[in-house]
């Protein structure tokens, strides 16, 4: 999962803010992140999962992307998919979460104060699928901090030693992990964005 942040635009980092956002019971993690080289196969089983979701949702899947250090050659990354949906409206949940879950994706998070950010995970837990409503600002930057990284290998691997450093430590959740990567990846951010100025 991305950082996410609470009402006061902080991150969210007690597990009282964490269960207000998870549908279901929070589990703690309670242990270092699993992180393992690029696999080539990752954009194969992205392409497979996509037209999954094609199929079962038709014309409300307005995008389907590869995002997350899985998308990028050469990065080291948990062993799980991060997927981009953009539908018309992700806070109108009927008009995609029920055809979701009939393909077993299991919704897990619900973040109306955030985009309306929406993730999903697959039973098997190798998927996470985070929904956004069309012109949500999130998206661009998710595609930009993606498309950085495939072209700039210098700060691919800087980013890949900070995961590396973060990931030896105990988290109690995985949102802690992702939170603290938060100011590595507004560095990389900045420098893309005075790039493209």
């Amino acid at each position: 999962m991305q950082a996410t942040t609470g009402d006061n635009g902080g991150e969210l980092t007690s597990d009282e803010e964490l269960q207000r956002i998870r549908v279901g019971e929070l589990m703690p993690h309670n242990a270092p992140i699993t992180l393992v080289n690029y696999d080539p196969e990752w954009p194969q089983l992205f392409a497979h999962e996509a037209d999954r979701i094609r199929a079962v949702l038709g014309e409300a899947a307005l995008q389907v992307e590869h995002v997350g250090s899985t998308s990028v050659p050469g990065l080291i990354a948990k062993p799980i998919i991060d997927m981009l949906l953009v539908v018309p409206d992700s806070a109108h949940e009927p008009s995609y979460v029920p055809a979701l879950e009939g393909a077993g994706y299991l919704l897990r998070v619900r973040e109306p104060d955030w985009y309306e950010h929406r993730l999903f995970k697959s039973p098997d837990n190798t998927i996470n699928l985070h929904v956004f409503s069309a012109g949500a600002a999130e998206i661009a930057r998710m595609l930009r901090f993606r498309d950085w990284l495939r072209a700039t290998p210098v700060d691919r691997d800087h980013y890949a030693a900070v995961k590396r450093d973060l990931a030896r430590r105990t988290w109690r959740h995985v949102q802690h992990y992702a939170n603290a990567k938060t100011a590595a990846i507004h560095e990389i951010m900045d420098r893309a964005e005075r790039q493209r100025s």
